[in-house]
């Protein structure tokens, strides 16, 4: 047998695609071994590890020359995992292993034949499901992932000789058993909401954030809590649904970020960049193909910014588009990547560069200019994409010695559950409402239009921050179980708008 195919994939986003492998071989003096069809270096260098895994693995190597075709030729082949199906196609060229339609095949190959991971392995398994191939073979490091998508027979193996002879023994393989509770969150030590004095009204913002899915700005002086606050926040967030959970592992597993030996990711994602962060780093980017960023990695959870003023003004303008569309759009020249970014922002700043402007018990050293040039790096349209914006006043003494307890975090995340319910019967958390349904589900009395009109006209709020704020008084009446929007749900929505012009005017 001269001609070979079999088939692997390729990850571009989040999705993969079926590529057909061609191996030819054919008399030559030269024994050259060429790859074609638009490959990368790794893909071009395969050939080295390739020839010294068959030589290794005691199956020769054959004294031809040797030509690869990965086809469709006009997409470009990257990473090293098509490995594995051109070293089978080279065996099944010289009839080492029989043909089969019904396997798929993916693995970096190390140059004593065994299989090290690769990323997207959720994707792949996927990518076989949708095209009806059966069986997934790849490294054993990969093998808890792929598995979870139903329809597919998952084998992990650790070498090319066992993949051999798994394809000359099928009836003896045993697959990769599914996870058994594939909803259970993981049982972890999460920060209690107990442990933070005081804050009463930051507390009860990010209760109402975390139960309409809301973004919030926190602002306060150093040592207000405001970083406290935050690390608490996924302890009172509900569980991933099996749909989210889906999607936030393959995200992370196209990023190569999932942990080892992890199937399914079963905690809301907590993101906590540095503020030295690039734009590819915050949005995705990067040489090749595109690679997701934090805002896709914080998918389904939240994206936490602290001192948020010191991350570039052109790195924060670009977090409009995911805040408002939950996604990131990345154009090159060779393709377009739509990567998912429905997360929840949380950010935390100073005041002011010194931290103590508004403190009523330390000197602000800041002229100015010096702070309208600090507040000055968070932009308005930026600030209208934030829900809420809380102030985060330094703890009084009192208050931090008290050994009053407040609620856990279980207590509020069983409130947060049961707003969030009626939102899913709703078919939308209240963060998303869309506009045609804004005004039948937030319907106002008589009252209520009073006191959104003066918060509109006092505060000289825009139109998107008018929208918000009906949002965040939908889910302060979800947390009240009430059907319908009052002035009082309104009031508690309209305070929390008020800070962006106190600071910013």
């Amino acid at each position: 047998m001269a001609l070979f195919r079999t088939q692997s994939a390729a990850v571009y986003g989040i999705d993969a695609h079926v590529i057909d492998v061609e191996v030819d071989m054919y008399p030559g003096a030269g024994r050259d071994f060429i790859t074609v069809g638009m490959p990368d270096t790794a893909v071009r260098e395969s050939r080295e590890r390739i020839k010294s895994a068959l030589l290794n693995s005691g199956f020769g190597y054959p004294n031809k020359s040797v030509t690869i075709n990965l086809a469709p030729a006009n997409v470009r082949k990257e990473g090293a995992g098509f490995d594995l199906p051109m070293a089978l196609g080279i065996l099944g060229a010289m009839g080492v292993v029989p043909a089969s339609s019904d396997h798929m095949f993916v693995g970096e190959l190390s140059l004593d034949g065994a299989l090290r991971p690769v990323r997207g392995a959720l994707s792949i398994a996927a990518c076989a499901r949708e095209r009806g191939i059966k069986n997934l073979l790849l490294p054993a490091d990969n093998a808890a992932e792929a598995s979870v998508a139903e329809g597919v027979r998952v084998f992990g193996v650790h070498h090319l000789a066992d993949v051999v002879r798994i394809l000359a023994h099928p009836q003896e393989a045993v697959p990769e058993p599914r996870p058994a509770d594939l909803t259970h969150a993981a049982l972890t030590a999460l920060l209690d909401f107990r442990d933070v004095h005081g804050q009463t009204t930051a507390k009860r913002a990010l209760e109402v954030a975390a139960a309409g899915a809301h973004s919030v700005l926190l602002l306060g002086p150093p040592g207000s809590g405001k970083t406290m606050l935050a690390r608490r926040f996924p302890g009172i967030l509900p569980p991933l649904t099996f749909a989210e959970a889906l999607a936030t592992t393959k995200v992370h597993s196209v990023a190569g970020a999932l942990p080892k030996g992890v199937g399914l990711v079963h905690e809301r994602p907590f993101r906590a960049p540095h503020h030295s962060i690039s734009d590819a780093g915050l949005l995705g980017g990067g040489s090749g193909t595109p690679r997701p960023g934090e805002v896709s990695l914080a998918h389904n959870g939240v994206l936490f910014l602290d001192e948020l003023p010191e991350f570039p003004r052109n790195v924060l303008e670009q977090l409009r588009q995911p805040l408002e569309e939950g996604s990131v759009t990345l154009a090159r020249a060779q393709m377009t990547l739509k990567f998912p970014a429905n997360f929840m922002l949380l950010a935390a700043m100073n005041p002011c560069p010194c931290g103590f402007y508004g403190d009523p018990t330390r000197e602000c050293r800041c002229t100015g200019a010096i702070i309208q040039r600090y507040l000055g790096k968070i932009s308005g349209p930026l600030l209208d994409r934030i829900d809420l914006h809380v102030e985060v006043p330094a703890v009084p003494y009192q208050e931090l010695r008290s050994t009053a307890a407040g609620d856990t975090s279980a207590q509020i995340a069983e409130r947060v559950c049961a707003a969030r319910a009626l939102q899913t019967a709703r078919g939308f958390y209240n963060a998303h409402i869309p506009a045609r349904q804004l005004r039948k589900l937030c319907a106002l009395d008589a009252a209520g239009e009073r006191t959104l009109e003066m918060a509109v006209r006092r505060m000289g709020l825009s139109a998107r921050s008018h929208d918000r704020i009906l949002k965040v008084a939908r889910t302060v009446a979800d947390l009240d179980h009430a059907e319908a929007v009052s002035s009082k749900h309104l009031a508690e929505a309209v305070q929390y708008r008020s800070l962006d012009r106190t600071y910013w005017q």
